[in-house]
């Protein structure tokens, strides 16, 4: 039992002295290498000045390499800066541009009203008395029911029965007066019934509204013979309209004489009501 602890302990003091052996071994040969190195680059040796500048062309480049993304670094701030501006600017322009367009279409809206006015105020229907500009407020259309309410009322003189014209063609008369506004009953309409005139001959009927866009000429003499494009003209002989304002052409619908009107009555944005007198008996 004796002889056994005595084995162990020789054996561990056996590698304790192997490796301070080897320690000592390994610290003399390191000496030895750092005095060859110190020598050689000493005495300026080809090879070792080669391997130093190789070691050295390595070590800036790594350090360049590793280094690198601290670099670019502010120039990444600067793009996202950069960035986040011309997307502020971005928006605030697409404001700026919509706005620009909304300014356009008013701009190309009054234009458009203004036209209109001109070719009223250029009409060449000399309009017998006064004469005052409305502006249509509100279309009223239904299937057979067709009339507008202007801007214009007692107030301006405005009294019922007046006719009220599209530059120079009829439209319809006025059929309800308000203080500042009233309604205008259409050529169209259900219960239009105006007087009319045409041809060589000076044919004398009703043009009647019946809630579509082209009124029917009705009353027409037994022995007429009705063609199409022929120019219809108000009669005046009902006392309220002035002779003469044109109305619209005449067209053939198979047993019916049809008139297609000059003024679209869906189209007005500005009509032209005359003051004329007229009689209670007229209406």
């Amino acid at each position: 039992m004796s002889s056994s602890r005595d084995d162990f302990g020789i054996a561990v003091r056996s590698a304790l002295l192997k490796k301070g052996a080897r320690q000592k071994f390994s610290l003399v040969f390191l000496l030895i290498v750092a005095t060859i190195i110190f020598f050689l680059d000493a005495n300026q040796f080809k090879l070792i000045n080669l391997t130093k500048k190789l070691i050295n062309d390595g070590i800036y480049r790594l350090t360049n390499i590793s280094t690198a993304p601290l670099k670019f670094l502010p120039v990444i701030n600067d793009k996202i800066k950069e960035t986040a501006f011309a997307i502020k600017e971005n928006k605030k322009l697409k404001v700026e541009l919509q706005n620009l367009k909304n300014k356009e279409f008013q701009v190309e809206f009054l234009k458009n009203q203004n036209d209109s006015l001109k070719r009223i105020l250029e009409s060449d229907v000399k309009i017998k008395g006064k004469s005052i500009l409305a502006k249509v407020l509100i279309d009223k259309d239904s299937p057979y029911l067709k009339s507008i309410v202007i801007n214009r009322g007692s107030k301006s003189g405005i009294r019922k029965g007046m006719p009220v014209v599209d530059g120079n063609y009829l439209v319809g008369k006025i059929v309800e007066v308000n203080y500042l506004s009233s309604r205008v009953l259409l050529l169209n309409d259900l219960n239009s019934r105006i007087p009319i005139t045409f041809g060589e001959n000076s044919i004398q009927a009703i043009l009647s509204g019946k809630g579509e866009s082209k009124p029917v000429l009705e009353y027409l003499p037994d022995l007429y013979e009705p063609y199409g494009n022929q120019t219809v003209f108000t009669s005046g002989k009902d006392g309220v309209f002035i002779p003469g304002i044109p109305v619209g052409k005449t067209e053939m619908d198979e047993l019916n004489v049809k008139v297609k009107l000059f003024s679209d009555p869906n189209q007005l944005s500005f009509v032209t009501i005359q003051l004329i007198n007229i009689s209670k008996g007229s209406l």
